[in-house]
């Protein structure tokens, strides 16, 4: 299987089904659609930042919880050893395990995610992360994508966001407006890290 980009995605991502969602060259660059699909929504952005900085934010987990209210991350499990290549600086390979939790003291949902496909960018090369809920409420898949502009490392980038989310026990029929409250949460959620460096995992 080979992106859009003509480039192969890696072993991990194609085991796992990495879909090489890219945005088109005339894409806008702020984009939300909740149409997708019934229960998935993307989000596209545009910046000026260069690929490797919004890479090291848009996979910034904590950054992200902190776009959230009532929302931190709990627990961080490096799978690097386990998928048979050693952990990033930041402790993000794939195979790591990480949980966010919503909610005050006991009484909260936790949510946890394990990624199953981690390509940096590098090289012009788009970077691809892919992200697998491990829990019983919140189910679904999130992937990312960074993806260099054409005239160069300092011409931006853009990112494309794209999540399938539903929550349990509620009904398939409610899937739709989990989708687009989802749209809206992390919508302000991708703003808020690509405005401002968070804190490494």
């Amino acid at each position: 299987m080979r992106g859009r980009h003509g480039q192969d995605p890696g072993p991990g991502c194609r085991a796992h089904g990495y879909h090489g969602i890219s945005p088109r060259p005339d894409a806008r660059p702020t984009c939300d659609d909740a149409d997708v699909t019934r229960s998935v929504f993307r989000l596209t952005r545009a910046t000026a930042l260069s690929a490797e900085t919004v890479w090291r934010r848009v996979t910034d987990w904590r950054a992200h919880a902190a776009q959230v209210p009532l929302t931190s991350v709990t627990a961080v499990i490096s799978g690097g050893a386990a998928a048979g290549r050693p952990p990033t600086a930041r402790g993000t390979a794939q195979g790591t395990v990480f949980t966010v939790r919503t909610g005050v003291g006991c009484v909260g949902v936790d949510d946890p995610m394990e990624v199953v496909c981690w390509t940096p960018p590098a090289q012009g090369r788009p970077g691809r992360c892919r992200l697998v809920k491990r829990g019983s409420v919140v189910k679904g898949w999130a992937e990312i994508e960074v993806v260099p502009s054409r005239s160069g490392p300092d011409g931006g980038c853009v990112v494309v966001w794209t999540e399938e989310l539903s929550l349990r026990p509620l009904p398939r029929l409610l899937d739709p407006l989990v989708a687009r409250v989802g749209r809206l949460v992390f919508g302000r959620a991708l703003d808020g890290v690509l405005r401002g460096p968070g804190d490494d995992i």
